[in-house]
């Protein structure tokens, strides 16, 4: 396991961290499928239209097919939203990394370097809403090149992240992941954090049977404001 070191975010990591977030979320479009394969819905829907079909045109190669059709639009259906969450992000905050998370105090954006390449990724931003008495920081984007997954790159940037909201003076730390993504939300509960919330990204997602989870770490130096 070649040795790691967390740094600031600087533009000639730009092509590299794209790809490392693109990757990352496009990874999770086979457990989407998966996910959506199993619900009670998609198991009508494959049983209900080729006996459909099969009673009106009396064709089993019809029948057997329309599954086929029906496969390939449920994994268009599970790749949709994660392709619309890269587009959104690669034209907000990422269209500006340093603009976005360097400029302004209280915001960074990290690289874990690995073998002489940026291996995984993280980026933190204030909460601009937060609830009264409370100073909050979100984390976004964590992300760990699959060939470097069990070197605790992604746990040392969520302490990276942990450590800089202590520094900065935050009381909570904050995030949302799905329930897709197993491996950070194992990591994340390990680490301390717990759930607050859940709810469906969109339409496509409540669809499958994907929600969004919410969790929230209290840093422990930080004390709760009285009612």
């Amino acid at each position: 396991m070649a040795p790691h070191h967390i740094r600031k975010y600087q533009e000639t990591d730009r092509k590299r961290v794209l790809d490392l977030f693109s990757q990352g979320m496009f990874e999770h479009v086979p457990a989407t499928f998966r996910l959506g394969l199993k619900m009670p819905q998609t198991f009508l829907l494959f049983l209900g239209v080729p006996i459909a079909l099969l009673l009106v045109s009396g064709s089993w190669l019809l029948a057997l097919g329309s599954n086929v059709t029906l496969l390939l639009f449920l994994w268009l259906l599970a790749r949709q939203p994660w392709r619309k969450y890269v587009v959104m992000c690669l034209q907000t905050d990422l269209a500006d990394i340093t603009k976005s998370y360097l400029r302004a105090r209280g915001s960074c954006f990290w690289v874990a370097e690995s073998g002489g390449q940026v291996a995984g990724i993280v980026g933190a931003l204030p909460v601009e809403d937060s609830p009264p008495g409370r100073k909050q920081l979100q984390l976004f984007h964590l992300s760990v090149a699959l060939e470097h997954r069990g070197e605790g790159l992604g746990k040392a940037l969520v302490m990276t992240v942990l450590q800089f909201a202590r520094t900065q003076g935050y009381s909570e730390v904050v995030l949302e992941t799905s329930i897709v993504q197993q491996d950070a939300l194992t990591l994340y509960l390990r680490m301390g954090f717990q759930k607050t919330g859940e709810y469906f990204f969109s339409k496509t997602f409540r669809l499958l049977g994907i929600s969004m989870i919410q969790l929230k770490y209290c840093l422990p130096s930080a004390q709760e404001v009285s009612p």
